[in-house]
């Protein structure tokens, strides 16, 4: 599979589903929320401006919003800083070669180690805004941090096979 039909809109779009259903029957605990949009939008292919990115990730954000139980908007004020950041990330891990070449990241080409890195980022931002604006301050600051852990490491776990879909070489 190629860079470029990986990160098609047919493999967002399955992706997307994948989370609604994971947001409505994979509720095992008030601690952990698991969440593949960062990880799409972190995917997002480089040449698409940062606007088009910021829209796509409200609109998948009300959309899996919509579509689950969850606050309507949650999801979409918690993605937006992530489509903001992404390009910056994307800079600070990989540094400008990628944009030099107008080219995506892979696997192959910057290896795992940068991409955890980056999944890292961008999951830590995005659920320190999901986590904090859930808990509208009804929560305490010890159940929010475990709670941001616990998310933090059930979605890093839950990513890795979608950035392994999403992040491969288009020449393998």
């Amino acid at each position: 599979m190629s860079a470029r039909s990986s990160r098609s809109p047919q493999v967002f779009v399955l992706l997307l589903l994948a989370q609604v259903l994971l947001s409505n029957y994979f509720r095992v605990s008030p601690y952990l929320t698991i969440s593949l949009l960062p990880v799409m939008i972190l995917c997002f292919p480089i040449r698409v401006p940062t606007v088009g990115t910021l829209l796509a990730a409200f609109a998948m954000g009300l959309l899996v919003d919509f579509l689950t139980e969850g606050v309507l908007g949650l999801n979409a004020l918690a993605l937006l800083p992530v489509a903001i950041l992404q390009k910056s990330i994307l800079q600070l891990v990989f540094g400008n070669e990628i944009f030099a070449r107008n080219e995506d990241f892979s696997i192959q080409r910057n290896g795992w180690e940068r991409l955890l890195l980056a999944l890292f980022i961008v999951l830590a931002v995005y659920l320190a805004i999901y986590v904090w604006a859930d808990s509208a301050g009804t929560r305490t600051f010890l159940f929010n941090l475990t709670r941001w852990g616990v998310s933090l490491l059930g979605s890093f776990l839950f990513s890795l096979p979608v950035l392994n879909i999403l992040a491969r070489d288009s020449r393998s």
